[in-house]
Parts: C-alpha cells; structure tokens; sequence
C-alpha cells in the first residue's frame, strides 16, 4: 500500500524555501594539480581524512581529488581501473556521452539545470570488464573557498563481472563556514558486477546539500550503497534511486547520519525492482541531538518474484528537532515479498543507570549507547574497508558525542 495521502502533506524544507543560487560564488580561482597529492595542505588532510580519502593512497586503487572548480589530482593505479576528469573522459570517449545525462534529466529539478548549465567537472570512474579491484578507489570534492557553488557530474561504470569499491568523501577546509554542493552521479552495475559506493560528509555549519544520484542495475549485478554523515551540516536532501533491470540484481542501501542543532537532514531511497529475483533492502539510523531529520524510503515491486524490506530506526536526544520516517511499498503484481518497520524512541533511563553503574559517566554512557546505535556494521561492508571507517567514525566522536 503507498502512503500517498501522506505524502503530499508532508513537505521537505527544502521545498518550502528555495535556495538563492545568488547569494553564492559562482567562479573560483584555478587550484594547482599536484602529481603528490601526500604533500597536500596539512588542515585539508586532516578533513579529507575525516571524510574517508587518504592523500597518501596508502591501500587505495587510485585518487581523484577536486578543491572547488579545480580538479587536482586524478590516477589510477592499475590498468584495468580509470580514473579521471569528467570533462576529460568525455573528449576521450565519444562512447561516453551515451551514458552523460542519461539517466537523470536535467530538467528534474533547478539542482540538475545548475549543473547542466554550469558544471565545474567532476569524476568519471571505471573499473573494465572482468577487473576485480582489491583495494577501493577514492574521490574527494572539497570545498577551500567560503560562501562558494561547486556543480559536479559524476558517471561510475563497474563493467561486466567487475568488482569494484568507491569511497567518495565531501569536505571542506577550516575557514570554510558557508557552501552549495550539487552533485549529479550517474551509476551503472553491469552484468555480474558489484560495486561498494561509501559516501561520506564532512560539512560545515552552513553548507547546503543537494547530490542527485541514479543508478541502474543489470542481471546478477550488486550495488551497495552507504552513507555517513556526523559532522554538522545545515541542510543535505537527497533520495538516490536504483532500477533493478537484470534477473537476479540486488540493491542496498543504508544510511547513518547524527542530526546536530540547526541541521536538516532529508534522506531517503526509493528503489524500482523490475525483473524477476531482484532484491532490494533500504535501512537507516538516524540520531537528532536538535536537528531535524526526515527518513524516506520507497519499494516498488513491478514483477512477481522480488523481494524488498525496509527499515528505519531513530534515536531522539533531547526535546529539540524532530525525527520522521516515511516508509513507502508498491506492489503491482501478485507474488511479491515486501516489507517495512519503522521506530523513534529515546535512550532508555534503565540503560544509562546499567552502564553508570559500572563506572561510566552519564555522558560516557549516553555516548556508548549512541556509538552502538550507529553500528555501521549493518552496512555489510568488507573487513579492510570497515576497519577504515571505524576509524573515522572514532575520530569525530568527541565532536559528536
């Protein structure tokens, strides 16, 4: 049953104030490439790091790092994975433009006609037929001057039988306070591939978000997708969606995100299972410490023989924000699997005494309880990669909690 009636009531912010392009720079100055990107600024290390990419590559398949309009740094590691500028790809692939706006309009919404009218680059990734990558690639869209606008187009293309890992991480420098970011990503899974896309957000308190990301998925193809986002941001909405095309594809999607004071988080999926055996799960676990967070997700089951489940978990801190989950399932055929749970509750006061009562601090158990909430487990990661990310959710606890 689809919630619509529901739906139409309920409007993200972002639709009831429009944002003003004007307000924003639109031209930066030209960035540097760096052929060593390990000697990079030591304060832009330092957020790259928070959000995932590690300038010195050490276990990493290639680097692809844009600093406002600029891009950088971008190479590959290994011959059967690319790396590169998106403007440069296009010139070197006539074959590319097939895949360029393909998936998404620019017409959608006024964040894909910004980009269409004023890209500033952006990434193109590609792992080659049958190329089992070991190590992931990484990519950085950072933001160096205040009270900027950075459009960037993204294509990622995991080839027949390829497996290929992603992490993406957007962040901004120390004097940074103010930013737009509008992201177009246009992702496509082959046959028999799979591919790991991890998003990490490392914003600043008043930096407006805005990715827009498609993908689609062919027969035995695996997309699984992850988002983080801890850091204070003052307003990211986005709701990337899959079509599942292929017998046998699967996709999942999962979402960890700490809304601050001041934040608005508006997150979700939707996800189109449109051949037979396709699979789709949409989880999330979202914590308001006075933010305010709304959690979507919709299934929509076209052929018989598919199976979806989605789940949202939210964790309220205190008296200020809100935390909304609205879960959407469409069935349009019989045989169909599909299900859905939602919950928002608050700290149980019987936990906070369990653990103070064996020597923590109120504010040391509410951290530990709130730490194990946002298990990133859940996002079935592989043990070299979920090592990494530990480590960086570990480094902005203090921050955080």
């Amino acid at each position: 049953m689809v919630c619509t009636m529901r739906r139409r009531k309920i409007k993200r912010k972002s639709e009831k104030k429009k944002v003003d392009f004007g307000s924003y720079k639109s031209r930066a100055k030209n960035e540097k490439y760096l052929k060593d990107i390990s000697r990079i600024n030591k304060n832009q290390k330092k957020n790259m790091l928070e959000a995932g990419v590690d300038p010195d590559s050490k276990e990493r398949s290639g680097t692809f790092i844009q600093i406002n309009h600029s891009v950088v740094h971008s190479n590959s590691l290994y011959p059967g994975l690319e790396v590169m500028d998106i403007t440069d790809a296009l010139d070197k692939y006539g074959w590319l433009k097939n895949y360029y706006w393909n998936l998404i309009s620019f017409n959608e919404d006024e964040f894909t006609k910004k980009v269409k009218n004023n890209s500033h680059h952006g990434y193109f990734l590609r792992a080659k037929p049958g190329e089992k990558a070991v190590y992931p690639l990484q990519s950085c869209l950072f933001l160096n001057e205040n009270n900027i606008i950075q459009n960037v187009h993204n294509i990622i293309i995991a080839e027949e039988n390829s497996e290929l890992q992603v992490i993406t991480g957007c962040a901004r420098s120390r004097n940074v306070k103010r930013g737009l970011h509008i992201g177009i990503s246009e992702i496509y899974v082959k046959k028999g591939a799979k591919l790991t896309f991890t998003m990490i957000h490392n914003w600043a308190e008043d930096v407006i978000v805005r990715p827009r990301t498609m993908t689609l998925v062919e027969e035995d193809g695996i997309f699984l997708s992850n988002y983080i986002c801890l850091k204070p941001v003052k307003d990211v909405q986005m709701c990337p969606k899959a079509e599942l095309i292929g017998k046998n594809s699967t996709a999942r999607y999962n979402s960890i995100f700490f809304s601050h004071l001041g934040s608005n988080i508006d997150v979700g999926a939707r996800v189109i299972l449109g051949a037979e055996g396709s699979k789709s799960e949409i989880i999330s676990r979202a914590v308001s410490s006075g933010g305010n967070v709304v959690a979507r997700g919709y299934l929509k089951g076209e052929v018989p023989n598919v199976k979806a489940h989605l789940e949202c978990q939210g964790l309220m801190l205190g008296d200020k924000g809100f935390i909304r989950a609205i879960p959407e399932l469409e069935g349009n055929t019989k045989d169909v699997d599909m299900s859905h749970e939602a919950a928002i509750g608050k700290i149980a006061k019987e936990e906070i005494e369990y653990l103070m009562a064996r020597g923590l601090t109120q504010s040391e158990a509410q951290a530990a309880i709130v730490r194990g909430f946002l298990d990133t487990t859940i996002m079935g990661l592989p043990k070299e990669l979920q090592g990494e990310i530990d480590k960086m959710v570990s480094s902005c606890e203090q921050e955080v909690f």
